[in-house]
């Protein structure tokens, strides 16, 4: 049996949400580097678009949490390219809060990045994938939040824990000619993240985890390939863990802390 090229898409359309900077913009360059036309969105425009191999992502202006947003840039791929074969829901984040005291409007705006603009451009995605020859692939990234919530992150947990879900209800509506799935994402080590972990810049951080390091964004990239491509055929309404097995639990990180053999 002849399995296809993981790495070659060669004559498909992408397009990454939030795929200017950081995880985005390392997906959009790894689908760049593999024969791909990609479209990425955003609301400022970058200095310059992901670039691989000689060649540019096409920067689409977009806040995908309104809804004729969305559409929007899925019909300007379209117009462009003629097609549209895998969407990245890539977009999202949060900065911490305190439950208790957080705005109506802060919890909105979480809710609305997180898991209403995905719908929205997969519903998007769907109507043209489903028309074209060969279907569609849509990947959610997601966040380990969504298993084991963290103080300050109420909203962001349960947009993500929904997010993971609405994955699993696509999966089964829009099968078999679009696959939807998900990956679970752990600490990503990215410039704009360095602060959070701490003043080694993650060094100690990178030791609660079994693979001793914190993913990179190429990580997360590789995953976003593999599900989109011919190799995952099978594979619908997955989460696929990229967080380097989770962390251990308090438990025994203290009771190593305190054992004189440590």
């Amino acid at each position: 049996m002849h399995i296809d090229s993981p790495s070659d898409f060669t004559g498909r359309v992408v397009i990454v949400t939030g795929g200017t900077k950081g995880i985005g913009a390392a997906i959009a360059g790894a689908f760049l580097g593999a024969g791909a036309e990609v479209v990425v969105c955003g609301r400022t425009t970058p200095d310059a678009p992901p670039s691989a191999g000689g060649r540019e992502a096409v920067f689409v202006p977009a806040d995908v949490r309104d809804p004729a947003a969305a559409a929007a840039l899925v019909t300007t791929a379209v117009e462009r390219f003629g097609r549209l074969d895998v969407l990245v829901n890539n977009a999202g984040g949060s900065p911490d809060a305190d439950a208790a005291t957080v705005s109506p409007r802060f919890v909105e705006r979480v809710v609305a990045l997180n898991l209403l603009a995905p719908f929205y451009v997969a519903q998007a995605a769907h109507r043209v994938m489903r028309e074209q020859e060969g279907g569609g692939a849509v990947v959610n990234i997601g966040s380990v939040s969504a298993h084991q919530p963290q103080p300050g992150t109420a909203a962001y947990t349960a947009a993500k824990a929904g997010l993971l879900a609405l994955t699993r209800a696509l999966a089964l509506e829009w099968a078999p000619a679009v696959r939807v799935n998900h990956i679970t994402t752990g600490l990503i080590r990215t410039p704009g993240a360095a602060a959070v972990y701490g003043a080694d810049g993650g060094r100690s951080v990178a030791g609660v985890i079994p693979m001793r390091r914190m993913a990179v964004p190429e990580d997360v990239a590789r995953a976003c390939l593999f599900l989109a491509s011919e190799r995952s055929g099978y594979v619908n309404g997955a989460d696929l863990a990229v967080h380097g097995g989770g962390e251990f639990p308090a438990r025994y990180l203290a009771a190593r802390a305190a054992s004189p053999a440590e």
